[in-house]
């Protein structure tokens, strides 16, 4: 929608033949943004060659877990030398690859670039302002994205730091289910903001062991999702964690959800990066407990107040 408003023809593709027909009638999509129309430029299509044919820029703004199968299904169809750009955060389950690692593996010859931050898909859909970063080691895709992608309530930020971005992006949805588990036992704000900063802490030091560079965590697919995503209503994985404060069973509450809540996956493959790069991650552990089942939301926040007292940096 963003991009048909700033002048471009765009192709929203979908794999649900039932909801696409559904938006290309409505010309909405009235499970996920009831009430906004689609612009004029906007076609709607289950078709891959419909939405592949004579593409410069392709978005893929699939869930993790469904990005390799869809990419690869898109493969023959995917001129070399297009601009993918990844606005999926998470880590597959069982690779642990980030999404531009699965893009390269699925997609050789393109040109990648990742879009993340503190950007919540209604309130883009309604053009209230919102700021992003755009991370590529081809400084020519981060050109192109910045000014294709531009308007004037939607600023763009480049930077090189992919493995931070995307780091960043992943690990902020595990911290926000803890972060919604606070807010539904009423631990108050003390307790959220030392959450949220240590949250940030957790995701900085993973990243980092990644080999990503530590002030990108504190920019906008850092600190700035982060925070967005731990207090936001509009937040999927917030969301999680205040309905397992309530007591309510992990399958009950996806069942009752539209859209994914990638933290849920992304909490045992953050672990497991964890371990690979010798990175302790208390809070992803504890939420990796509760989701499990083994601990209650109650048990698992004080565990993490009873850990060991430590120097801060670090």
């Amino acid at each position: 929608m963003h991009l048909a408003r700033t002048g471009h023809d765009a192709v929203l593709w979908g794999r649900d033949p039932v909801l696409v027909a559904d938006m290309r009638a409505r010309r909405a999509n009235a499970v996920y943004l009831p009430g906004i129309t689609f612009p004029d430029r906007l076609r709607v299509t289950a078709d891959m060659v419909e939405a592949t044919n004579g593409t410069e820029i392709l978005v893929s703004a699939v869930p993790s877990h469904g990005t390799r199968g869809v990419l690869r299904s898109a493969a023959p169809y995917v001129r070399p030398g297009t601009v993918v750009v990844s606005a999926t955060k998470g880590l597959e389950q069982d690779t642990l690859y980030r999404v531009s690692e699965i893009i390269e593996q699925e997609l050789g010859g393109v040109r990648i670039g990742v879009l993340s931050g503190p950007s919540f898909a209604l309130e883009m859909a309604r053009e209230l302002p919102t700021a992003v970063s755009i991370a590529s080691t081809d400084a020519g895709v981060v050109e192109i994205v910045q000014e294709d992608f531009r308007a004037p309530s939607f600023r763009l930020y480049g930077t090189t730091d992919v493995v931070g971005v995307e780091i960043g992006g992943a690990l902020k949805n595990v911290i926000a289910i803890a972060a919604g588990v606070t807010e539904g036992l009423g631990l108050g704000h003390n307790a959220l903001a030392g959450l949220i900063t240590r949250g940030l802490a957790e995701i900085a030091r993973l990243a980092f062991a990644a080999g990503a560079q530590r002030e990108t965590l504190a920019g906008l697919t850092g600190l700035g999702d982060l925070v967005l995503t731990c207090t936001g209503s509009l937040s999927r994985n917030r969301h999680v964690g205040v309905e397992l404060a309530r007591g309510r069973s992990l399958r009950d509450i996806l069942a009752g959800m539209k859209m994914v809540a990638e933290g849920v996956r992304t909490t045992d493959a953050a672990l497991a990066l964890g371990a690979r790069h010798g990175v302790e991650l208390p809070i992803t552990g504890q939420v990796a407990e509760l989701l499990a089942g083994r601990k209650d939301a109650r048990t698992a926040l004080y565990d993490l107040m009873l850990r060991p007292q430590r120097a801060e940096v670090g």
